[in-house]
């Protein structure tokens, strides 16, 4: 497969396309995460991937293939974003203590004029967490650039989720055999 352009800066994605044996370089395009308020959930993943994809296509010379996500957390309709600070986080996570919440991955893949979009979405449900368990997570790992104050993959993962509905590398930040899926339509 030839090299694709991930246009991102999550540790967590460039891992997943590693793992999937996919080449790419990382373009990290400096878009800010805003959107239109009447959007839906998925539309907002996309909405906000598909920027990302579109500034680093802009700033190339080559057709090459792009490839940009966009993860969000989404309880009771209510989109959560990345925590500003300690006091923040220990609130979201205190919000998904003993609950399900629906973790949304747009993606956006483009080639020359074509454009592939699609949202993933997982449904992750928390055992209830004790205040010192949340604090303990927030402390350590520090989740302030991640959407929902956590990441799967980390400690509050291991022993916090319940049960997960659906793509676990989703909510890590990637579909990633339906990205491969779609690069295939690409190549």
């Amino acid at each position: 497969m030839q090299s694709i352009i991930l246009a991102s800066q999550s540790p967590r994605r460039k891992q997943l396309l590693e793992w999937a044996e996919i080449p790419f370089e990382v373009m990290v395009p400096s878009s800010d995460e805003q959107f239109p308020f009447h959007l839906k959930p998925a539309e907002v993943a996309m909405h906000i991937a598909k920027n990302k994809a579109m500034l680093v296509k802009n700033s190339l010379a080559e057709n090459k293939i792009i490839l940009a996500a966009d993860t969000i957390v989404v309880l009771n309709e209510k989109i959560i974003g990345k925590p500003a600070n300690r006091n923040e986080a220990i609130e979201i996570l205190c919000s998904l203590s003993g609950k399900k919440h629906e973790v949304i991955t747009g993606v956006v893949l483009i080639k020359e004029e074509i454009e592939i979009a699609f949202a993933d979405s997982t449904i992750v449900e928390f055992h209830p967490l004790t205040l010192a368990e949340i604090e303990f997570y927030v402390d350590k790992y520090k989740p302030y650039d991640k959407a929902g104050a956590y990441a799967i993959q980390e400690w509050i993962g291991v022993v916090g989720i319940k049960s997960i509905t659906g793509d676990f590398y989703n909510v890590m930040g990637l579909p990633v055999s339906r990205v491969l899926k779609a690069l295939v339509k690409l190549v």
